[in-house]
């Protein structure tokens, strides 16, 4: 499907304009498509007017607010580039993504958990709260110029959101329009972050084509009936679960859009029951606190029938009580990564039952898929493991700015290698395996120890770290960290916390620290995590963790 974000949100709204776009049960937000097309339009001219161009970055750190769907449509129209920013990044994280990304914009909320958003950017900016909204001037990051507020008031330096709406007065649609017509379905525009084996988060290019397409592809494979059906949106939009596989795949079949502005199971099951949804999506760990909530019982669920739950692998059972209990006996199953934009394989509404709870599908229309052995790059036989690589439209444009770890990921023949483990039957059907990148899913978060070693070797006590996973029955997986420690120094898990405090993302800093003398080796002098893995499973008796099942 050859279309931009723009015009597929333009498409959708000529056809449906009567059918609810957007639903916030909390604050009594209601919006048509044609109601929202209109507002996406306003905002889109505001962003002319404040002087965003076409292939410009705008970065957005906020929770799933109204003023995020709005604006992910509204830089579609124009050709902005949105630049998603975790809700969990904390100071030094936020000025490594404004810095790389080259942003021009940033919008964000006050705060989000433990994090003060303002306090936080005025850390990073010093020079923010001096500087007249619109013209910033910062050395540190010199492409950012504009910072809009969310919210109510308008912090020092910053516009507040509402400006857009005046400065959009004076722009006609035919200047819209003129802008909206120069898209090209192949050009980039949305930027999502994702850690890597260096240790360094790289920005995801991915272009109109990549997501327009795979969010309708997602859609067919949950055999969405235009224009019937109501999403429940728990998962966050600054994934691309959220701004692909829910809010996008909605636009393409005319979906209404519930969302969650902050998971909590209890608001789950309020809006389903509500708004009378058919489809729920979310990571294991969500459907996994929705069933066990103590008033489930009190919530209608059974208008649902189908969904997505991926982000990390799923317990079989829960799979098994998601189907029984929530009545999503069309339920999916879907695997991907930010690389694929993001899915590459899923299950169908009407696979049988094994197959959903123990696969994770097949691949989406229009995309191929190969296990190949990971020593010579040949294509293994079925059933026999190895890495899981992928090509087709969904694969991304390529890393910003990072064309050696571009060249890395993507080779020569167009193949994305995913540097997952998996084995592929007869039929098509996938199972994941492992791991050959060293990744951590927490809960649906991918979390890269490099990146967490890296920051931990800043410490002045710490001599040396490793950072891996270990099994957990909530989240499937939590962050462990061995410490050896400096010599001639004390250093205390109170202490390490501490310091991790406001540096790094909450989800990050490890659940389990062990401070070791030494650590198991090769004879090649190579740390070997998967002992250190093994070692920590007994020493915190994490058996019946590592006992789950998954597909």
């Amino acid at each position: 499907m050859k279309i931009t974000v723009g015009d597929l949100l333009d498409r959708t709204a000529t056809n449906y304009p009567d059918t609810e776009a957007l639903v916030y049960a909390d604050r009594d937000l209601r919006y048509t498509y044609a109601q929202f097309r209109e507002k996406c339009n306003i905002v889109a001219k505001g962003l002319l007017r404040l002087g965003i161009k076409k292939g410009d970055h705008v970065a957005i750190w906020a929770t799933n607010i109204p003023e995020w769907v709005i604006l992910q449509f509204a830089t579609g129209k124009i050709g902005a580039i949105l630049v998603t920013v975790n809700t969990s990044y904390k100071a030094h994280e936020l000025e490594y993504i404004l810095k790389q990304s080259d942003a021009t914009t940033l919008f964000l909320i006050d705060r989000f958990r433990d994090c003060d958003y303002i306090e936080t950017i005025n850390m990073v900016i010093p020079e923010l709260k001096d500087s007249e909204p619109g013209r910033l001037s910062c050395s540190k990051i010199p492409y950012l110029k504009n910072v809009l507020y969310m919210g109510e008031g308008r912090p020092d330096g910053m516009f507040n959101f509402s400006v857009l709406e005046d400065l959009g007065k004076d722009v006609t649609d035919e200047e819209l329009a003129i802008v909206q017509s120069s898209c090209d379905p192949n050009e980039t525009i949305n930027m999502q972050y994702t850690s890597g084996t260096t240790g360094f988060p790289k920005g995801v290019m991915l272009t109109h084509f990549n997501i327009v397409n795979n969010a309708y592809n997602v859609g067919a494979c949950m055999d969405l009936k235009e224009g019937q059906e109501r999403m429940c949106i728990p998962v966050p939009f600054f994934h691309c679960f959220g701004c692909v596989l829910s809010t996008l795949n909605c636009v393409c079949y005319a979906v209404t859009m519930i969302p969650i502005v902050t998971f909590n199971p209890k608001e789950v099951l309020e809006a389903v029951s509500k708004a009378q949804c058919t489809i729920l999506v979310g990571v294991p760990t969500m459907f996994i606190m929705e069933l066990n909530h103590p008033d489930f019982a009190k919530y209608d669920v059974s208008s649902l029938r189908t969904g997505i739950m991926a982000g990390a692998p799923c317990p079989l059972e829960v799979m098994k009580q998601v189907m029984d209990k929530m009545n999503m006996t069309e339920i999916t199953i879907a695997y991907g990564q930010t690389e694929a934009s993001p899915v590459i394989t899923q299950t169908r509404t009407k696979d049988p039952v094994k197959l959903r709870v123990e696969t994770v599908g097949r691949a989406l229309p229009d995309v191929d898929v190969k296990i190949v052995d990971t020593e010579t790059g040949a294509e293994v036989p079925r059933s026999v493991q190895g890495e899981l690589c992928t090509r087709g439209y969904l694969v991304m444009k390529g890393y910003y700015k990072m064309e050696d770890a571009t060249a890395n990921t993507i080779d020569a023949e167009g193949w994305l290698h995913t540097g997952d483990l998996a084995t592929m039957d007869e039929a098509g059907y996938c199972k994941i395996t492992g791991r050959i990148k060293n990744m951590i899913i927490r809960g649906g978060e991918n979390i890269f120890p490099r990146e967490i070693e890296e920051f931990y070797y800043t410490h002045d006590k710490v001599k040396d770290v490793q950072v891996f996973g270990v099994p957990d029955v909530k989240y499937g997986e939590q962050v462990a960290c061995a410490i050896i420690t400096a010599e001639g120094q004390e250093l205390t898990e109170g202490e390490l916390r501490e310091y991790s405090m406001d540096r790094i993302a909450r989800h990050k800093i490890p659940k389990y620290f062990f401070f070791l003398e030494e650590y198991p080796m090769t004879a090649s002098g190579k740390v070997q995590k998967f002992k250190l893995r093994e070692w920590a499973i007994k020493e915190q008796d994490l058996k019946d963790a590592a006992n789950v099942r998954t597909a």
